[in-house]
């Protein structure tokens, strides 16, 4: 592989490093840009990340990596897979820690709202999907399907795209028939785009549609942990390095662990269908623990605050491409114009009937009612961008509190849609 007409011959892990790096300057610059108000931001770095999947992917799948036994394997989409897991891991892990402190107390105070809204959004998006289903059967099910049963596993694919879910995503792949497995994986592709753009785009509209007042809306989210830093302060505690990696990373190795626990849902025990918490879950669990503690007996196990932000903004973008690249050559390879509405459909009516249901009958404040939104969507870039609109980490908390429960909700009705249809 050669660049700028073959004055540069480069590797394919160069070539890669080098596109990642481009993406992130150009996604960045695309992110800037501001009309009224509402600007990419950091998905900036996704939509560069699609393009250059759908124009370049294909000489980075030509790099191969031979095996000893002579088989080959895909550099590039593994190399994708470790961006997008190392990204992961980094963003929730310190979106855990930064949240961990007000966490509990947050959640004392709103428990049963945080419940109730994730599983209505993810309801939301079940019966949107349901509808979507029996419109396909009227209208037809597309040019490429042409039983039921696969217009079904389309359809489940879009929603755990929409709702950019990587476990409904997996358990849909294990419940469907295994002929259809293709399906769910080109619905999630098709989706996933609008799935994260239409969630980063709608905490910024919302805010400037109801012309909140962002001061009094960050008051009403603060909670006051003053007294439990005071404690905190009063015990000498012993930190193994100056910025806290060691405890971050001794968080997400036990929230890697955690997340790959498997939990059978079917007779079939571990062989059959099974949820687990995967590793945004563990990572997201194991370091809100850590981050309300602050400490294991008189070890120190809370980064510096300046660590969990830079990590969080890179764990987030290296996500972005990670997940980018892949997701543009599939959106290409797959695109069908009534499959991506269908997907729109399945992420804008949860968000509206979660955002409506959370101010009129829950009665959340803004910014909690968002951060709930980004967590019952399932939604770590949008996340990303309510921390920037609100000026505040406290968003993280309602985030952290709603994500677990729109996990659990989102796995059961994907499988559940796929034994009904």
């Amino acid at each position: 592989m050669n660049l700028f007409g073959g004055v540069i011959p480069v590797t394919g892990i160069t070539f890669l490093m080098f596109s990642i790096f481009a993406i992130l300057f150009v996604g960045y610059a695309l992110g800037r840009i501001t009309i009224k108000g509402v600007c990419l931001g950091d998905a900036g770095v996704f939509v560069v990340a699609l393009i250059f999947g759908a124009l370049f992917f294909a000489p980075l799948e030509a790099q191969l990596i031979i095996k000893g036994d002579g088989t080959s394997v895909n550099f590039a989409e593994k190399a994708l897979e470790i961006v997008e897991s190392l990204g992961l891991i980094f963003f929730v892990t310190s979106v855990g820690f930064i949240a961990g402190p007000k966490f509990f107390a947050n959640m004392k105070k709103n428990f049963k709202s945080y419940v109730l809204l994730g599983l209505i959004i993810i309801l939301a998006g079940g019966l949107s999907a349901a509808g979507c289903i029996y419109m396909g059967k009227v209208i037809g099910y597309g040019s490429s399907i042409e039983t039921s049963e696969g217009f079904t596993a389309m359809i489940v694919g879009l929603l755990s795209g929409s709702l950019t879910s990587t476990p409904a995503f997996s358990a849909a792949k294990a419940t469907v028939n295994p002929e259809y497995t293709s399906l769910v994986s080109v619905g999630h592709g098709i989706a996933y785009i609008f799935g994260v753009i239409g969630v980063v785009l709608f905490v910024q509209i919302i805010p400037k549609l109801t012309k909140a007042n962002m001061d009094e809306e960050r008051a009403k989210i603060a909670v006051k942990t003053e007294n439990i830093e005071e404690k905190k302060s009063a015990i000498k505690l012993l930190s193994l390095d100056a910025h806290g990696f060691a405890a971050f990373s001794l968080a997400a190795i036990l929230g890697v662990i955690i997340g790959r626990i498997k939990i059978p849902l079917s007779s079939q025990g571990l062989s059959g269908t099974c949820f687990s918490l995967t590793t945004t879950g563990g990572c997201l669990l194991v370091s809100l623990v850590l981050g309300h503690f602050g400490k294991i007996g008189k070890l120190n196990m809370m980064p510096e605050g300046s660590t969990l932000k830079l990590l969080r903004e890179l764990g987030l973008v290296l996500f972005l491409v990670g997940a980018g690249i892949p997701g543009g050559a599939d959106f290409v390879a797959n695109f069908d114009p009534m499959y991506f509405v269908y997907g729109i459909i399945m992420t804008i009516v949860p968000m509206i009937l979660g955002y409506l249901f959370a101010k009129y009958v829950l009665k959340l404040s803004l910014l909690n009612n968002l951060g709930s939104i980004t967590g019952g969507m399932t939604s770590t870039p949008a996340l990303g961008t309510l921390i920037g609109v609100a000026k505040t980490e406290d968003v993280a908390a309602a985030y952290a509190a709603t994500y677990p429960i729109a996990l659990i909700a989102v796995v059961l009705v994907s499988q559940f849609l796929i034994i009904l249809f």
